[in-house]
């Protein structure tokens, strides 16, 4: 995960704490120097889930190919090439099933359709429920907000070698009546074939921010994927300042998809 921007802010429901991980801790913000602790790959259940998942990635891959190939096209004033790339960009969104479902879903709220609305979204459940999850998140743990937002960077991916980069800002503020200061983090990382990484690391960005009560600190980091879609959420172990001795606390970060297709942030 490389830095893009640091920010300081001012003026802008409840985690559960946990004890944080033993181990190496001493890694530092940009993922690559990470040490990642765990690396597991879930069971998608049925043989049929597992083909359903398989389907949407390639499927997925292809679209996020059409879309880099469209711009390269017109960055070569291969306007003709871009033309025909666009149209056959538009086929397959009428086509593919889940950009389908999903513009139908959209429709059907918009319309106050809301029952066809809800049939649409127990398909895509089945056929896709990474899409289901929103690329933003919002929670707040003993006063302390964390506010995220990802999005795709397709300048930077190489769909063709299955390397897709995704950036996410985060926003966190000290709605307490309490100074804490941010002391390490914990990220779990799922593509969408379940494959799961556990990085654990010392602040963010080489910071370790202190945060006063009613202010708030931003930044902004990246994370890279082999596939086109997948999740993020974690923690950050904060400390109060205020006092000496004092107990730690694990600030919740909800998760969050990671999604070349983003997602329609009107839909509730």
């Amino acid at each position: 995960m490389h830095s893009l921007s640091l920010k300081l802010f001012t003026g802008f429901n409840t985690g559960t704490r946990r004890p944080w991980p033993g181990g190496q801790r001493n890694c530092r913000d940009i993922p690559r120097t990470c040490k990642i602790i765990a690396s597991s790959s879930e069971n998608s259940g049925s043989g049929k889930a597992s083909e359903t998942t398989s389907s949407f990635v390639s499927r997925s891959q292809t679209y996020a190919f059409l879309k880099q190939q469209m711009e390269v096209a017109a960055k070569s004033e291969d306007y003709k090439e871009a033309a025909r790339i666009r149209d056959s960009l538009r086929s397959f969104e009428e086509e593919e099933p889940v950009l389908r479902l999903r513009r139908l879903m959209k429709e059907a709220v918009a319309n106050e359709r809301f029952e066809d609305a809800a049939r649409y979204r127990d398909e895509l459940q089945l056929l896709a429920p990474h899409t289901l999850l929103k690329c933003s998140s919002d929670a707040t743990t003993l006063g302390i907000r964390v506010q995220v937002r990802s999005v795709y960077i397709e300048g930077r991916s190489q769909p063709s070698k299955d390397q897709y980069f995704f950036a996410y800002r985060i926003r966190i503020t000290n709605n307490s009546d309490r100074p804490v200061q941010l002391l390490r983090r914990h990220w779990i990382i799922t593509d969408a074939n379940g494959k799961t990484e556990n990085v654990w690391g010392i602040g963010v960005i080489g910071e370790q921010p202190a945060i006063l009560p009613k202010t708030g600190f931003e930044y902004s980091s990246a994370c890279p994927l082999s596939t086109p879609t997948g999740r993020m959420e974690g923690e950050f172990e904060m400390k109060y300042i205020d006092r000496i001795n004092t107990t730690s606390i694990n600030v919740t970060v909800a998760p969050f998809a990671l999604s070349i297709i983003g997602d329609d942030t009107d839909i509730v």
